[in-house]
């Protein structure tokens, strides 16, 4: 079955060979692995990362088109980046950020205000100072969180920035059309972030994972990456929030 003249087939499903893939957030975790599937598939990458040494070592692992240590909170230094892209790129992975967990009494305002900038903020900075850079149909694709959907003490910036970016992918999908824009919302993933996080309840949490979640495991990095890198290859995806979570926001408060 071909398509009608002038109308676009169905299902279209375009690989990552020979294509650019911007990772920001690269040099650990979720982003780290996305970078391996990205370059398994054939992608060429662009690795950015906070930690100059880490990304080194991402480097040398993935061999990447180039590399750029710097804070993507940073405007300033985020925009000479996209501005100093040698050509364009097909799709943008964020990554960077992490949740922040504070009760109101013990709050620093400038730290919940830099929890802010690492989501809101710098989304919208990558949307703005990126979109002139990512071809039609590409996509720009970011990493939020379920947890913050539920309410509860200490949980006050890190579920206003989780009820937030929905929204903001779903605005930016219609301002930066013909670029595809979409949101995945990982619950926990056994990452660094989330030992660092935990501490010496990592290992517990984990176990309760595995005997409580439907699929009787703990989420990886690999799983989340798997879910991105089928975003950026399916050309129907826009606007949207891809929950991933292993069926956490199924069970009992």
């Amino acid at each position: 079955m071909t398509a009608a003249p002038g109308v676009p087939g169905t299902h279209r499903r375009s690989g990552l060979a020979d294509r650019t893939v911007v990772v920001i957030g690269a040099s650990a975790g979720i982003g780290l692995e996305a970078a391996r599937q990205v370059r398994a598939d054939g992608g060429r990458l662009v690795l950015v990362g906070r930690n100059p040494e880490r990304l080194r070592q991402a480097a040398l692992e993935l061999e990447p088109v180039g590399t750029a240590a710097f804070d993507a909170t940073d405007t300033d230094r985020l925009q000479r980046f996209f501005q100093d892209l040698s050509g364009p790129v097909d799709h943008v992975l964020v990554t960077a950020g992490g949740p922040y967990y504070m009760p109101l009494e013990s709050m620093d305002l400038a730290e919940a205000r830099r929890a802010f900038d690492e989501r809101i903020a710098l989304a919208l900075g990558v949307a703005l100072y990126g979109r002139d850079k990512i071809r039609a149909g590409g996509t720009l694709l970011f990493i939020g969180g379920t947890g913050g959907r539920r309410p509860g003490v200490g949980m006050a910036v890190a579920s206003a920035a989780t009820a937030a970016l929905p929204a903001l992918v779903a605005n930016l999908a219609l301002e930066m059309a013909p670029v595809r824009v979409n949101l995945i919302a990982a619950g926990f993933v056994d990452t660094p972030l989330s030992a660092s996080l935990l501490g010496d309840q990592l290992d517990a949490r984990r176990e309760e994972l595995r005997t409580t979640l439907p699929i009787r495991r703990v989420v990886e990095p690999a799983d989340v990456a798997a879910l991105a890198v089928h975003i950026m290859c399916n050309d129907a995806l826009t606007g949207a929030t891809y929950d991933i979570d292993g069926g956490q926001q199924l069970l009992p408060h």
